[in-house]
C-alpha cells in the first residue's frame, strides 16, 4: 500500500499493549542483553515515536479493520420489532424530563448535598440549644436528626460511586453497539485479531530487532586443519611355523642351512635270546 493509513488515536492504547508484549519476546530479550544495546525504556520511546511507520507493516489489515469499524458505527440501528412502538415507561419519562441525563445520576449528586446541608443545619441548631439548656429534649432530638442526615448523605455518596463504577465497567465491556448485526460484529472481531497479529509479527518484533544489535547464532565447532588420526592397530604379529627341509648329505638341515641333530632312539633293553627249559610231566620220566 503506497499511502498507509496513520494510526488513529483510539488505537494507540492497543499499540502500546502490543509493544509491551513484543518487548517480552525471547529474541528481543536476548538482543537487549547484548553489549551496547538500548535499554527497554529507550526502545519503547522509539517504538512509540515511530508508531505510524511500524503500523505500516500491517497497513492492509489495519485499513480493513478501521473500515469495518466505521461502517459498524455509522450503520443505523435496526427498526424495533412489532407493529406499534412500546409506550415509554416511568423511568424513561423521568430521564426525558431531566434532559436525558437520567434519574439515577441526578439522585446520586443531589442526595448527598441535601443530606449534608440538612445535617449541618440540624447539628448547628441542636448544639446551640443544648448550650443554652442542656436538659431541653428538642436539642437532643435535633442533634440526633443531624447525625442521621449526615450518615444518610455518606451512604448516598457511596451508592452513587458504586453505580458509576458499574456503569463504566458495563460500557467498557460493550465492544459493539446494541442492535448490531451479529455477522458484522464477528467480522469486525476477526479483523481486529488479524490486525493485532500482523502488527506484532510483521511490525513490532522486526522493528525492535532491527534497532538492537544482531543476536549471535550458535557457535560452530572449530576446524584446526590437522591430519586425520586413526587408532593404532593392536593386532598380534603374524607367526609362521619353522620349515624343515629334507636331509642333505650331512643330515637334515634347517632354514638357515644348519645340520639338524639326529633323532634320538631309545636303547633296546631286551636281553639276549632266551629259551625257557622244557619241562615234561611225570608220565614222561618213567
Amino acid at each position: 500500500m503506497s499511502n498507509p493509513p496513520p494510526l488513529l488515536a483510539e488505537d494507540r492504547p492497543e499499540y502500546e499493549r502490543l509493544l509491551t508484549e513484543a518487548l517480552r519476546d525471547r529474541t528481543v530479550l536476548t538482543a537487549l542483553r547484548a553489549p551496547g544495546a538500548l535499554t527497554t525504556d529507550q526502545l519503547r520511546i522509539r517504538a512509540l515515536r515511530d508508531a505510524d511507520r511500524v503500523n505500516a507493516a500491517a497497513a492492509g489489515e489495519y485499513a480493513h479493520y478501521t473500515r469495518l469499524r466505521e461502517s459498524l458505527h455509522s450503520a443505523p440501528p435496526p427498526p424495533p420489532t412489532g407493529s406499534e412502538p412500546a409506550a415509554p415507561g416511568l423511568l424513561t419519562q423521568l430521564r426525558s424530563a431531566n434532559g436525558g441525563a437520567g434519574l439515577f445520576p441526578v439522585l446520586t449528586v443531589l442526595t448527598p448535598i441535601l443530606a449534608w446541608t440538612a445535617a449541618l443545619f440540624l447539628l448547628l441548631i441542636g448544639y446551640l440549644l443544648r448550650a443554652t439548656n442542656p436538659d431541653l429534649a428538642l436539642a437532643r432530638s435535633l442533634v440526633t436528626a443531624g447525625w442521621v442526615a449526615l450518615a444518610a448523605g455518606v451512604a448516598a455518596m457511596a451508592i452513587g460511586i458504586i453505580g458509576l463504577l458499574l456503569t463504566a465497567l458495563r460500557d467498557g465491556t460493550a465492544t459493539t453497539p446494541a442492535g448490531t448485526d451479529p455477522e458484522l460484529a464477528a467480522e469486525l472481531a476477526d479483523a481486529h485479531g488479524e490486525w493485532r497479529t500482523a502488527l506484532r509479527e510483521r511490525g513490532l518484533v522486526p522493528y525492535l530487532l532491527d534497532t538492537l544489535p544482531p543476536v549471535p547464532g550458535p557457535a560452530a565447532r572449530p576446524d584446526h586443519g590437522g591430519p586425520d588420526f586413526s587408532s593404532p592397530d593392536f593386532s598380534s604379529p603374524g607367526y609362521t611355523s619353522p620349515a624343515f627341509t629334507s636331509p642333505g648329505p650331512d643330515g637334515p638341515t634347517g632354514p638357515e642351512g644348519r645340520t639338524a641333530r639326529p633323532a634320538f632312539t631309545p636303547p633296546d633293553f631286551t636281553g639276549p635270546g632266551y629259551t625257557p627249559p622244557d619241562f615234561t610231566g611225570p608220565d614222561e620220566v618213567g
